[in-house]
């Protein structure tokens, strides 16, 4: 018995050695790529699709910020998650909206530094590196100025050991960004290979990729006029020397619907209810229209009469531009409620029932402008990230505050204007506007030079249109913080969670101040007001 065991033994070990000397070959699948086969360039758009969830949809933008400076208005029932928009108050998945961001963004931040630690050393990744490097930057900034500090110098490091990364405070965050950036942009070799799975309009070409970059740092740089001028001038000027975004080229990611990826703020928007109840704010409808601004009969349309015409998605609205009528903020369509849409002042009442309907009723905000179906409602539609009008806006101000940017500040003003009419076409054909009847307007309507801050109103409230209108919601809430144009009137509904205050910043998703307690405190004592809505960021003075 003893040997039969022995013998059994000294077969186990024998197989067992045989195995091993095999056991690559033996456990390895091979319908999949070994790490030294897989093309680390896929972590781009891996990267870009998850920066593009964290900034739109249900992360967030489109439930907050889109009412917070009054792009959208959504006369909402109890309990409707558009509440967090338009009257500043909770719903039942606001603690899910507002980590979601946070979530994501590190996400793709996290699969753009896997390129670097992949190739960091490889000279001919030099242009995919930095392609990675502006896409953490974008992620790092998003997340900063949604929430105040953040990890970043200590982040993507669970590897070396750190799984608890301390939140770099926002000023020496921004630094480290330029600085980044910057170290990038000025290695990009146009000669050596290019990102070949980039899934943005800049397809891979280095020389965009690099203008992008440094309209990227101009947006930075711009971000820091209050809190540190000199730094903004020095970076401002850096940017627009190294060389901004040219003319038409409009920085977005596309979508694929039929292949599952869809634009998160259409697939959000195209919920049934939603649909009825997101409206154009008459602070944008009102703005357009004082402007003569032939995006308005682009953007909005009037739906047709009636409650069942007003649902209907496949049913185009009227586009006129002296029909439309932007909805006021903050009100509810609750029975008896006294901030029901009903008591608004100038409602222009109910849209009737069409009588061809069958059981039609009447809609309450049906004469209310909605964005044009035809314009922004396929879930392929791209997601636009940064604009040539954007970045012409941005130094525009530069010039109005005297620095050195190339132009004068009307000039690129100009351009901006014209610009952002004709961003508007990658929309489809009925979002057209021709290069010449862009221009025609842009002259029209010149800069106000009268004085610097009437100069940087008019350029910071067309940022804010301009941001709106291509549904950048974020990017319009965090220009109005710093310039404070424009002027809106807060909306204070029983309730609300900021005081009857425009939001400053979102919380913290609830889970840091368990699982990174020690820093979150740290974080959350740099904030005046403590971990809440109002309480400003650094650069938000």
């Amino acid at each position: 018995m003893k040997k039969s065991f022995l013998y059994m033994s000294l077969w186990g070990l024998l197989l067992l050695g045989s195995c091993t000397k095999d056991f690559d070959k033996i456990n390895t699948d091979p319908t999949q790529a070994s790490p030294d086969q897989f093309d680390a360039n896929y972590f781009l758009s891996s990267s870009q699709r998850n920066y593009a969830s964290g900034i739109s949809g249900y992360a967030g933008p489109i439930l907050f910020q889109s009412g917070w400076v009054q792009i959208f208005s959504m006369a909402t029932v109890n309990g409707d998650y558009y509440t967090n928009a338009d009257k500043y108050v909770e719903s039942s998945n606001t603690n899910s909206y507002v980590q979601s961001s946070w979530n994501n963004c590190y996400r793709s931040g996290s699969l753009a530094n896997e390129i670097l630690v992949n190739h960091k050393d490889d000279a001919d990744w030099v242009n995919i590196n930095a392609a990675a490097t502006i896409m953490k930057v974008l992620n790092a900034q998003y997340i900063t100025d949604i929430y105040g500090d953040c990890p970043y110098t200590e982040a993507y490091k669970a590897k070396e050991g750190i799984t608890l990364p301390v939140y770099d405070k926002q000023q020496a965050l921004y630094t480290a960004l330029l600085s980044d950036l910057d170290a990038a942009l000025t290695s990009m070799d146009a000669s050596k290979p290019k990102p070949t799975a980039d899934i943005s309009s800049l397809g891979g070409d280095v020389a965009k990729w690099k203008r992008f970059g440094y309209s990227l740092m101009l947006r930075l740089a711009m971000r820091l006029t209050k809190a540190d001028a000199a730094t903004a001038k020095t970076w401002a000027e850096k940017a627009a020397a190294g060389g901004t975004l040219a003319s038409g080229e409009d920085v977005y990611f596309k979508n694929d619907e039929g292949n599952g990826y869809s634009n998160p703020n259409v697939s959000a928007w195209l919920v049934a209810t939603d649909f009825y109840q997101v409206r154009w704010s008459k602070t944008m409808i009102d703005y357009l229209k004082a402007a003569d601004d032939p995006r308005l009969s682009i953007v909005a349309e009037v739906p047709a009469t009636g409650l069942a015409n007003n649902n209907n998605q496949a049913l185009a609205g009227d586009n006129t531009a002296s029909e439309q009528i932007g909805q006021p903020n903050g009100y509810d369509l609750i029975p008896a409620s006294a901030k029901n849409i009903t008591t608004a002042p100038g409602y222009p009442g109910t849209s009737p029932a069409d009588p061809a309907i069958t059981g039609d009723v009447a809609a309450a905000v049906g004469k209310y402008s909605r964005p044009r179906k035809s314009v922004y409602g396929e879930r392929s539609k791209p997601l636009f990230i940064l604009t040539y009008a954007e970045s012409e806006l941005l130094l525009a101000e530069a010039a109005a505050r005297g620095y050195s940017v190339g132009a004068t500040a009307s000039q690129h003003y100009k351009n901006a204007v014209s610009g952002a009419l004709q961003a508007l076409a990658v929309y489809g054909s009925t979002a057209v506007i021709s290069a010449a009847d862009a221009d025609a307007y842009a002259t029209a309507h010149p800069l106000d030079v009268s004085s610097t801050e009437k100069s940087i109103e008019m350029i910071s409230t067309q940022y804010w249109a301009t941001t709106g209108l291509v549904w950048n919601f974020a990017e319009s809430w965090s220009n109005w913080r710093r310039t404070d144009y424009p002027k809106l009137t807060p909306v204070n509904y029983t309730g609300n969670f900021s005081g009857g205050a425009i939001p400053r910043r979102q919380p913290y998703p609830s889970g840091e101040s368990s699982n990174n307690r020690e820093n979150y405190q740290t974080a959350v004592s740099g904030l005046s007001g403590g971990d809440n809505w109002t309480s400003r960021i650094w650069w938000d003075k």
